[in-house]
C-alpha cells in the first residue's frame, strides 16, 4: 500500500480544512517545497495536492506551487482541484504532474472522464469521489447530488478508471477515524477492476493498519502529520510490508 502525505494548498499556503468547510481553514506549515521534502526524507515517494482555490473557482489557480514540487523533489505528484478540461490535463501532465484528479467533472462531464483515460491512460488519471451520507458532493463540496458514491464508481469503471480517491466528508480534517464501512463496500464493488485509495479521517496507525488490512492501493495523510498523531515514516514502513 502507498502512503500519500497531503498538502492542500489556498492563498498560496499549506492549510487544512474541518469537513471541507472553507470557513475553517487552518494553516499548518509555513513553506510547501520544505514540507514535501521532509516528506520525502521520511520515505514518501508520492504526494498529494490540492489546489483549493482552484476546486472553488474551477480553474487552475495555484499552479507553480505544484510544479515547483514536481521539479525540486523526487516526489510523484498526484494533484486535484479545478481541473475542468482535457487541456488543464495535459498542461499540468507537460509540467511534470504524474497523475491528475478528477472530481466534479466526473458527475458533470463523464464524457471528459472517458476521453482523459483514453487520451492520457488510466494510470494518469484518479477519480475523487467525495461524498456526504453517501451521496456524491461536487465543487470543493459546496454543492450536493442524488448520486450515491457506488453508483458513481461503477460507472467510471466502465469507462476505463482504475484509480478512485475515496473521502467521507464529514471525516475529513476531524481525525476521527476512516469510514472503514463505505471503504471496504467500495473497495469490494470494484474490486479486481480499481484500486481504492482512503482520504478523511487517519489519525493513526490504526488507520493506517485498517486501510491495509482492507487490501487498499494507498491512504492520504493530512492533519495527523500536521498535528502529530501519525509518524509517517512509521506509516510508510508498515505500508511497504
Amino acid at each position: 500500500m502507498i502512503i500519500l502525505p497531503a498538502i492542500d494548498i489556498k492563498d498560496g499556503n499549506c492549510v487544512r480544512l474541518y469537513k471541507g468547510d472553507f470557513s475553517t481553514v487552518e494553516k499548518v506549515a509555513s513553506d510547501y517545497l520544505e514540507t514535501a521534502r521532509s516528506f520525502e526524507a521520511a520515505g514518501a515517494k508520492w504526494i498529494h495536492m490540492v489546489d483549493l482555490d482552484g476546486a472553488k473557482e474551477g480553474r487552475p489557480v495555484n499552479t507553480k506551487i505544484y510544479t515547483d514540487v514536481a521539479e525540486k523533489t523526487g516526489l510523484k505528484v498526484e494533484l486535484g482541484g479545478g481541473i475542468r478540461s482535457l487541456e488543464t490535463i495535459r498542461e499540468y501532465l507537460e509540467m511534470g504532474i504524474t497523475r491528475v484528479i478528477l472530481g466534479s467533472v466526473a458527475l458533470k462531464d463523464p464524457g471528459l472522464v472517458s476521453d482523459a483515460v483514453e487520451k492520457f491512460g488510466s494510470e494518469k488519471i484518479v477519480v475523487g469521489i467525495d461524498a456526504m451520507n453517501g451521496m456524491v458532493a461536487t465543487e470543493g463540496w459546496l454543492e450536493s447530488s442524488d448520486v450515491n458514491y457506488i453508483d458513481l464508481a461503477e460507472k467510471m469503471t466502465e469507462v476505463g478508471v482504475r484509480y478512485f480517491i475515496f473521502t467521507d466528508i464529514s471525516k475529513d480534517g476531524t481525525l476521527s477515524g476512516v469510514n472503514r464501512q463505505q471503504l471496504a463496500v467500495l473497495n469490494e464493488a470494484v474490486k479486481g477492476r480499481a484500486n481504492i485509495v482512503a482520504s478523511g479521517g487517519v489519525h493513526t496507525m490504526e488507520d493506517i493498519i485498517a486501510c491495509k488490512e482492507m487490501g487498499l492501493y494507498g491512504t492520504i495523510c493530512g492533519k495527523s502529520l500536521y498535528k502529530g498523531t501519525l509518524d509517517l515514516k512509521e506509516a510508510i514502513q508498515y505500508a511497504d510490508l
